[in-house]
């Protein structure tokens, strides 16, 4: 949220003052000192001033959405979005409290009220690119996959220049496990590095049964990890070595990648014995990763 210009600090004085010589201070002076205390980080001096601003009709909507600031700042959600949703009541088409009021319920956790705040918005600034993404993020994060590619499909040509907004993309479509989810990171992978996207990259793949591409990218996402990223690079191994014994059942490849992973510290054992009822492993390949689960549980 943008913060609002406000006079020097000495202002506070001169009003101060002035209220002591006996001179009648006005909401909007009142607004001054509430702002100016909040610059300063002097959170309880501003909350003072701010609502004795706010029984202004000039100022209260705007005492009342820095008050909702205020408690916003203070990790004080809840009372945060009764602040900014109790000027929706009076404005429902108050951007700046819409967007306030959706942020902060995604910090409490309320992604309904959210989404339905992020709806709103699109239909009153359809243009604005950054409202659209925190809408679809919030699809995302409900699960409504379906739905958040659609918004982003809202913005197009926005999204060839936000890597952001195309990951996005590519994560929607995987989710719905669309064949298109193939293009849309490679073409991202082809600009861009990260080696959770190419990760997700290569399961798509794998989930797709192209396996000697998937075997490609998780090679190149184990080479990209870092040394703080080890239980990312174990993970990655496993799965490299499950696709290894799917794609090719007569080779040991794959469980010499299921050892290192093991020897590395990769402790699933729920998922390892997945692999035992897969059909495409073969029975010598399976009881070699008996014995290595077994090793796992002692």
């Amino acid at each position: 949220m943008k913060k609002l210009l406000i006079p020097p600090v000495f202002f506070i004085c001169a009003v101060l003052i002035s209220g002591c010589a006996g001179m009648a201070a006005s909401a909007e002076e009142y607004y001054s000192i509430g702002m100016a205390y909040f610059e300063l980080g002097k959170y309880e001096e501003a909350e003072i001033w701010l609502n004795r601003a706010k029984s202004a009709d000039k100022t209260m909507i705007a005492s009342q959405y820095n008050l909702g600031r205020l408690a916003f700042e203070r990790k004080q959600y809840n009372e945060a979005a009764r602040l900014f949703e109790d000027i929706l009541k009076k404005d429902p088409d108050n951007v700046l409290a819409l967007k306030a009021a959706a942020y902060t319920r995604i910090n409490n956790g309320d992604l309904e009220t959210a989404e339905k705040h992020y709806a709103k918005l699109q239909e009153l600034i359809p243009e604005s690119t950054d409202d659209g993404y925190n809408h679809a993020l919030v699809l995302y994060a409900m699960k409504r996959y379906g739905d958040a590619e659609e918004v982003l499909n809202n913005y197009f040509l926005s999204m060839l220049e936000n890597k952001e907004m195309q990951l996005l993309f590519a994560r929607c479509q995987k989710a719905q496990n669309k064949i298109e989810a193939i293009d849309s990171y490679s073409n991202w992978l082809n600009n861009y590095t990260d080696v959770r996207a190419r990760y997700e990259y290569a399961q798509l793949l794998e989930s797709h049964e192209l396996y000697a591409r998937s075997i490609e990218e998780y090679r190149k996402a184990l080479s990209e990890t870092t040394s703080s990223e080890k239980a990312l690079n174990r993970e990655i191994r496993f799965s490299l070595a499950r696709t290894l014994l799917i794609a090719d059942n007569e080779s040991r490849e794959g469980i010499t990648e299921l050892q290192t992973a093991v020897n590395d510290g990769f402790k699933d054992i729920e998922a390892a014995e997945k692999l035992l009822a897969n059909e495409k492993i073969s029975s010598a390949n399976k009881d070699s990763i008996r014995n290595i689960i077994s090793g796992m549980k002692h």
